[in-house]
């Protein structure tokens, strides 16, 4: 397959997939084992295009990035509650990221684990989606506690495995602590910019001799940075206003469904 095809549909992939609570890296992962390439010679196209779907929340919200930047230097309260409940849900991962960063990295290479991860990730969610209380917080990002916002941080960490989701890890997170559902999703999406961030860089540092030893096409990162931002601008619009009217059951159903038959195809090669 021309390497320019796999650098669009990755790009596709990763925009559709990141902000969904159906896990990027999982479906980039399965992608590897239904198309045949090579996982490991995309391991740094498949980090860096990640920045083009956070990019998609940059610019769908930025309004609001703007008024809690403006904020902060004029000292609005509202803002600095915004910026500090996004900084505190971002330590828990950035702290266990860069502890446990080699045994994350040998997850990624199994196929299976992310099978699995769909499947039971899909169940909680439809656990969670009939037992969880009426929501409490619905006035914003700037509204959520402190002690919950380290809580959903705490929560997010489990994404660590893939096929669990990050989005997904967080949203149910924040509907268990009494978070409404738009609140949740947006809550989601400002934590994916430091943390994907994090990530990336922590990625392409640890590994800058063998990508520099390697080399990079740009060309291809480039198709997939564009792809997956063009596909995220879609997403977070269409994904916002489906949860705010039917909730996640569509998307725990979906992971049941393809972790399912992933993990049927996996183990009859």
């Amino acid at each position: 397959m021309p390497l320019i095809v796999i650098a669009i549909l990755l790009g596709i992939v990763e925009g559709l997939t990141e902000f969904l609570p159906v896990s990027s890296t999982g479906h980039l992962i399965l992608a590897a084992e239904l198309l045949g390439y090579r996982a490991d010679q995309w391991s740094t196209f498949n980090v860096i295009i990640q920045l083009g779907a956070i990019l998609a929340v940059i610019v769908l919200y930025w309004r609001t990035f703007w008024t809690v930047l403006t904020g902060l230097f004029s000292r609005e309260a509202g803002a600095w509650r915004f910026a500090i409940n996004v900084a505190v849900a971002f330590v828990p991962s950035a702290v266990i990221g860069l502890l446990l960063i080699d045994n994350i990295e040998a997850l990624l290479g199994h196929a299976e684990v992310v099978a699995v991860a769909l499947v039971l990730g899909g169940i909680a969610i439809l656990i969670i989606e009939r037992v969880v209380k009426p929501a409490t917080i619905e006035a914003g990002v700037a509204a959520i506690p402190l002690k919950r916002a380290l809580g959903i941080g705490f929560i997010q960490c489990l994404a660590m495995v893939p096929g669990v989701s990050r989005s997904g890890a967080t949203i149910m997170g924040a509907l268990s602590l009494g978070v409404e559902r738009r609140t949740a999703a947006e809550f989601s999406f400002f934590l994916a910019v430091p943390t994907m961030v994090g990530a990336t860089v922590l990625s392409v540092g640890k590994h800058h001799e063998e990508i520099s030893k390697a080399g990079v096409d740009w060309g291809l990162i480039a198709v997939g940075f564009v792809v997956s931002f063009l596909v995220a601008i879609a997403i977070i619009k269409w994904f916002v206003g489906i949860v705010s009217r039917h909730g996640f059951a569509p998307f725990a159903w979906y992971r049941i469904v393809a972790g399912s038959v992933a993990l049927v195809w996996l183990l009859a090669r």
